[in-house]
């Protein structure tokens, strides 16, 4: 049974979090910013539910493979886990996504500050980590790259005047492949200069190699010269037509990842944002408001909807309201689900 509490463009949900993620349909979420139970690192009974690390890691693959499903074609994920399973957690994720950047935590301040060093025997632990990912895209992932697709068809549509120049002289001439490869010494550039998918402009050198070529065939079967163009006439028409693809290539910007960030905010995958300090009713697991809004602000665009399937305090979904996004929060604590209802309430009434 969940309970679903609506504010505004914000969805709180009362539930168990991978039972209701598989009730969402398929690529609806533009962000995921969740941070897991870590298991055996917190006391709290919610942290030292699994039998082991096997089945934890089980669990935690079955939540990726939701995340993968609901979230879009140009969507990101930021999955926050702790040092001790990190590197396994990396690596079974790496099965379904594309991971970016393994983002280290660094914490300034923590527990290690006042640890006993002498009656240690390892390093001690005073990082969380952050794995940042996209979607793997191509025709075998099940994910389709819109922005490679139309980016592609609209490069093909502006130089068609040019693809069409060397692909009719090619046809008309009946020239193969070996002739080009032979008259060029390239062997795998006919399907580039002569075809659409691919095509590119040859340089002068070799542009002229195939004028030669075509001006002999074209004799031997008494046709009209082709290619005659030349080749600086080739490259003036082929930068007009680059800067008109790249004026209506702006076009499609809201169909790539949306990735931003720029000096103002930390930019390299180390981060050293202060923990959040103690303070009556804090939840062991909240994030920082500046990090979370770093990552929001990076990763998507206002009106994008942001999903925390382990919401807790409820810091990404009020980062999100802050910066002008929708938010979808889950939470199975019913005392804590209430808590972070109320605050979310509050903060969209200022």
């Amino acid at each position: 049974m969940k309970n679903t509490v609506k504010i505004n463009s914000v969805e709180l949900i009362n539930a168990d979090s991978l039972h209701y993620v598989a009730t969402l349909p398929d690529n609806s979420i533009d962000l995921i910013v969740t941070d897991p139970p870590y298991f055996k690192v917190k006391p709290n009974g919610w942290d030292n539910q699994w039998k082991g690390d096997e089945d934890y890691l089980r669990w935690l693959d079955s939540c990726l493979a939701e995340y993968a499903r609901v979230l879009k074609p140009a969507g990101s994920i930021y999955l926050f886990c702790g040092h001790r399973l990190a590197s396994d957690i990396e690596i079974m994720m790496r099965a379904r996504f594309n991971v970016l950047n393994h983002i280290i935590w660094a914490k300034p301040s923590g527990r290690w500050n006042g640890c006993n060093k002498e009656s240690l025997r390892a390093y001690f632990p005073s990082t969380e980590r952050i794995l940042f990912a996209e979607h793997y895209l191509g025709p075998y992932t099940g994910k389709e790259d819109v922005y490679e697709r139309k980016s592609t068809e609209l490069k093909q549509h502006i130089m068609t005047p040019l693809i069409e120049y060397f692909r009719n002289a090619r046809e008309s001439l009946g020239v193969s492949s070996k002739e080009i490869a032979e008259a060029t010494g390239k062997k795998n550039m006919a399907s580039h200069w002569f075809g659409a998918s691919q095509w590119q402009l040859p340089n002068e050198v070799d542009y002229r190699k195939l004028q030669e070529l075509f001006t002999r065939i074209a004799i031997d079967k008494h046709i009209q010269q082709k290619l005659e163009h030349p080749h600086h006439q080739l490259v003036a028409t082929y930068q007009s037509l680059n800067r008109k693809y790249s004026e209506l290539l702006e076009e499609y910007k809201t169909l790539r990842r949306c990735f931003s960030v720029s000096a103002l905010v930390p930019y390299t995958d180390v981060w050293t944002h202060k923990p959040v300090q103690f303070y009556p009713g804090k939840h062991p697991c909240e994030k920082p408001a500046d990090m979370l809004k770093q990552i929001i602000s990076a990763s998507s665009r206002p009106g994008d909807i942001v999903a925390d399937f382990f919401m807790g305090s409820g810091s990404t979904v009020k980062a999100a309201i802050e910066l002008g996004r929708r938010a979808i929060g889950v939470e199975l604590e019913a005392d804590r689900f209430i808590q972070t209802t109320e605050e979310v309430e509050k903060l969209s009434k200022t």
